[in-house]
């Protein structure tokens, strides 16, 4: 169907359950043959309109290649991808749900490092010393590299986090962290501190659409109601 409008919301969590209230406030009915568990919905009376439940990732990447006109994602992802990805996706409304900031943290028994120019300082340590980089664990590589960076932090290896990122550094797998944070507990609760100028980006969820499909029929409407 030609002027099939593709909505991305994401498939679980808070996020999601935050998202879905939003097409409940606008009285759009989501309908699922299967309930939560279905992975495809449609739009009561908007035959043209069909949601697809995605992980918040990769609502990003299809709102890049256009098989998406609008999604709900963290603005955190949307920085996070290529800049060629996000020359394509135009963000629509910043919504007042899914704050979080992403931070550097590091292993509480580490006093004498409190500001990145300190992390700078033991990176040099540990490279003259211990012959290696120290290493960063994270699921933002892109965000991680370029603010260390900008700060002056020239000697690190970024690991790629798996799972639970702040686990890592107790075994063995990254000497710090860069980690997403809505409250800083968790962080607190696995014996990490944020540095206190190791604030890399505020996020927040974000109604994003993609460029490339800004003339498909009824969608600029769509869009207009969803951010009101």
């Amino acid at each position: 169907m030609k002027n099939l409008i593709n909505i991305g919301i994401p498939s679980k969590g808070r996020l999601r359950a935050d998202v879905l209230k939003i097409f409940k406030k606008k009285k759009l009915k989501i309908i699922s043959e299967r309930g939560e568990r279905d992975l495809i919905g449609s739009i009561k009376n908007k035959p043209y309109v069909k949601i697809l439940y995605l992980h918040a990732r990769e609502i990003i990447e299809r709102l890049g290649d256009s098989s998406l006109d609008i999604g709900f994602s963290g603005f955190d992802l949307l920085k996070e991808s290529g800049i060629s990805v996000q020359n394509k996706i135009n963000v629509a409304k910043k919504l007042n749900f899914g704050r979080a900031n992403l931070v550097v943290a590091i292993p509480d028994p580490w006093i004498d490092v409190q500001t990145i120019a300190d992390l700078e300082e033991i990176a040099f340590e540990f490279r003259d010393i211990k012959k290696k980089r120290i290493r960063v664990a994270t699921k933002y590589p892109n965000l991680t590299q370029d603010f260390l960076f900008s700060k002056g932090v020239t000697q690190f290896r970024l690991v790629e986090s798996l799972g639970a990122t702040e686990a890592y550094p107790f075994t063995g797998s990254a000497e710090l962290i860069t980690d997403i944070t809505s409250t800083g507990e968790t962080l607190k609760a696995n014996n990490l501190r944020i540095l206190k100028d190791g604030e890399i980006l505020k996020s927040q969820a974000c109604l994003l659409t993609s460029k490339k499909n800004v003339k498909k029929k009824r969608l600029n409407n769509l869009i207009k109601l969803l951010s009101k």
